[in-house]
């Protein structure tokens, strides 16, 4: 199997990493020279948890995106699997990189996409010909340190399923390669579940992301902070309410209590510093467009109101140009 990882973020290089290891052949293909080179000269430093007790280094190839100047569908063996990893930030997902992805795809290719938020399997299905979409959930921890190095801050599932959308094509010779990447992960020491309801998944997982994400970046404190404070927790009960109504009446399915679910995130990363705030403190891009924005365009599009939604996107919005100014 070939598995071409494209982001050498956290989440990416965890996968890489522990893919690598169980015996994979994996392309790690970064925005950055340097670091594609440090990972072909060095490989990957795997630590579980912050003490590590368990490491490891995983070998795997470095490779820069811009110079993926020309398709490699002509290098790929016709009856060689072949998946490719989408572990980028949204913020990340534009047309340069959609340029350079469909250049590392041919037909019958699957691409795995671990983005937050929504919008980016609509905007694959319109950008990348002849690839075989499949989304996916992960509650995996993870920490980059340095260009090669990841720390694994808590082990967690990962959820993933084919989608079926107008411009994308059906998996109808799937299940081969399905239980193949199964095995895979799992060798690889993942909890890996194929689902046949992602939509719901992925609602659940927007869900958590726009209650707990946007209050940790604008009140700067980490998961488990944010409802210590009975003003941030009445203030997160309140848009939990506004955002898991509007993705109910959009189809989410809920199979325990929600807000509990959202506490119990914040208990078991008490000490996490969520990727929106990580990305506000380092002067960055957030998500925020694509999970509370993603929120509210849902909303508008089944006629409902979503003003805590809209006003959480304008602050964080701000808090960025404060940011970079």
């Amino acid at each position: 199997m070939r598995i071409d990882m494209v982001g050498g973020g956290a989440i990416g290089l965890l996968f890489a990493a522990r893919l690598a290891a169980a015996g994979a052949a994996v392309t790690v293909w970064t925005r950055t020279e340097s670091q594609a080179a440090a990972l072909t000269a060095v490989g990957i430093s795997y630590r579980d948890g912050e003490e590590g007790s368990h490491r490891f280094q995983a070998r795997v190839s470095g490779r820069c995106l811009t110079n993926l100047t020309e398709s490699l569908a002509e290098s790929e063996r016709p009856d060689e699997e072949h998946w490719v990893v989408l572990a980028v930030k949204q913020s990340h997902l534009n047309e340069q990189l959609l340029l350079r992805l469909e250049r590392l795809v041919s037909s019958g290719t699957r691409i795995l996409c671990l983005q937050n938020g929504v919008g980016h399997i609509e905007k694959l299905a319109g950008a990348v010909s002849g690839a075989l979409l499949y989304a996916g959930v992960t509650t995996e921890g993870a920490k980059r340190f340095g260009e090669t190095g990841v720390i694994h801050t808590g082990h967690g599932q990962l959820f993933w399923g084919p989608m079926r959308l107008n411009g994308s094509e059906s998996d109808k010779k799937g299940e081969k390669s399905q239980n193949l990447w199964i095995k895979t992960l799992e060798s690889a020491g993942f909890s890996a579940t194929l689902s046949n309801d992602m939509n719901s998944r992925i609602y659940e997982k927007l869900l958590i992301n726009a209650v707990i994400n946007p209050l940790t970046a604008l009140y700067d404190v980490t998961n488990g902070e944010l409802p210590a404070n009975p003003q941030r927790k009445q203030l997160m009960h309140a848009l939990y309410a506004e955002t898991v109504e509007i993705l109910t009446a959009d189809g989410l399915v809920l199979e325990s209590d929600g807000w509990q679910k959202v506490l119990g995130v914040c208990q078991a990363t008490f000490g996490n510093v969520s990727s929106m705030l990580a990305d506000v403190r380092a002067g960055r891009v957030t998500e925020i467009e694509w999970i509370n924005g993603g929120v509210s365009r849902i909303a508008a599009r089944i006629g409902l109101r979503s003003p805590l939604n809209d006003a959480i996107c304008t602050l964080v919005s701000q808090l960025q140009v404060n940011e970079n100014s």
